[in-house]
């Protein structure tokens, strides 16, 4: 059999079907961990954001006596924000929180993301 003058030789056919499949599982792969990392930057925001609204709303029931519970209230606040109050400390007028949201539950990321969080006088 002569090999043919243009052209791949018979024995490398199909070798670029198997670089174009490496290829795509690569871009998967990639793109696969680039998609837990938002949901993991995502689930941190949250829980930060929790954790701010609901030192300020213990913060502003420090500041106006009579209104209850600071913790409470910085409970309920990072509830409805999609976290869990971890840790609620008042010192003074000062109350410092913790707060959890849950992180993505793919790809074998459990993590739970937690955040601080301060609120009171200068």
């Amino acid at each position: 059999m002569t090999r043919p003058r243009w052209g791949p030789a018979v024995d490398e056919r199909g070798s670029v079907t198997l670089f174009a499949v490496g290829c795509l599982a690569l871009l998967l792969l990639v793109g696969s961990a680039l998609g837990v990392v938002a949901a993991m930057v995502g689930a941190h925001r949250t829980a930060q954001s929790a954790a701010d609204l609901a030192a300020l709303a213990g913060a502003a029931t420090v500041a106006a006596p009579g209104r209850g519970d600071p913790c409470a209230a910085a409970a309920a606040i990072a509830g409805r924000n999609g976290a869990v109050l971890l840790t609620c400390t008042v010192e003074g007028r000062e109350v410092r929180v913790r707060a959890e949201a849950p992180g993505p539950r793919w790809l074998g990321q459990v993590a739970d993301l937690a955040a601080d969080a301060r609120a009171g006088p200068a």
